[in-house]
């Protein structure tokens, strides 16, 4: 049986469907998305559903008819990818084989719930997959398989997502057909290496512009796809999608200040260095190049980035 929610557990889903028996998928209440914030079904449910597997979405984790349930489908194995939920000792006790979990890091390094974005705003140059076996501490289980991945400088945290998601697919394949033979080690992990990958918050998308251009840029596409680097351009609420590193550009220039707005998009200075944005998305309307919002935007300049106000980023 598969424990997962968003589009990350989906490629592990897939591959299980096509390698394995799935007993049933457990899964989040469904909830409302998107701008009419109509209830839909997660990406996990709705692959499940397609394929004719038994969905669960159980309330209390610690329920006795639903952990009554879970031990009468007789599964072997569970498989954990961004639950979002920590699960009880009698629950983990239920499959022969234990709980193991696909989780986006290098672990120790970021355990927690959103590894992929940290480590992209910390500005590590390389990350990856981990498949560990689920224990009661978060994150702290013993290894059995890890694959590496570098990061790009280009890289946002929805591109990385995306290609970790594979990669945990088909890592996880792998480590169960060696578990079935007896060909695997779990190696406790290196507690002096331990990071935690706080959930992101919304007051991140405040930019400060006095930072190096590097960290800016990092939290341009560290923060994609919520809640987004943003500030207060032309009176409306503007987040920034693409942006890279300009190191050379007016020396000295007052940190925020415009350098340039035009046909290459906004160049702003920051404590040292600047960085180019190529793309964002004015709040209401669809993501866009800089350009063509310059176009519609009366920003010139020697105009200052203006901060977002106090309410838009603490709520």
């Amino acid at each position: 049986m598969l424990f997962g929610t968003p589009q990350f557990a989906v490629p592990t889903l897939a591959a299980l469907l096509e390698t394995h028996d799935v007993a049933a998928v457990v899964t989040r209440s469904d909830r409302p998305r998107g701008r009419g914030q109509k209830v839909t079904p997660n990406p996990v449910k709705a692959l499940a559903t397609a394929r004719g597997i038994p969905v669960l979405q159980p309330t209390r984790l610690d329920d006795p008819e639903w952990l009554a349930q879970i031990e009468s489908l007789g599964a072997d194995l569970a498989v954990v990818v961004a639950y979002g939920r920590l699960l009880p000792q009698r629950l983990l006790d239920i499959p022969r084989l234990g709980f193991i979990n696909v989780h986006a890091s290098l672990l120790p390094r970021w355990r927690g719930a959103a590894p992929i974005h940290r480590a992209v705003l910390a500005g590590d140059t390389q990350t990856g997959i981990t498949i560990m076996r689920v224990v009661l501490a978060l994150d702290a289980g013993p290894t059995f398989a890890s694959a590496t991945t570098p990061i790009d400088l280009t890289d946002t945290s929805e591109v990385l997502e995306t290609r970790l998601a594979s990669m945990g697919a088909e890592l996880l394949v792998a480590t169960i057909a060696r578990m079935t033979t007896g060909a695997v080690t779990e190696t406790p992990q290196d507690e002096s290496g331990v990071t935690y990958a706080a959930r992101l918050e919304r007051r991140e998308s405040q930019v400060d512009w006095t930072r190096p251009a590097t960290q800016i840029d990092r939290q341009v596409r560290g923060l994609q796809p919520w809640p987004l680097a943003a500030v207060t351009l032309g009176g409306r609420r503007i987040a920034f999608l693409k942006s890279s590193v300009v190191d050379d550009a007016s020396p000295g220039a007052t940190a925020g200040v415009i350098l340039e707005a035009g046909d290459n998009g906004l160049l702003i200075a920051c404590g040292t260095g600047a960085v180019r944005v190529t793309e964002v998305l004015p709040e209401g309307r669809r993501a866009m190049p800089a350009s063509a919002f310059l176009r519609g935007t009366k920003v010139q300049a020697g105009t200052m980035v203006v901060a977002l106000p106090a309410r838009e980023h603490t709520r």
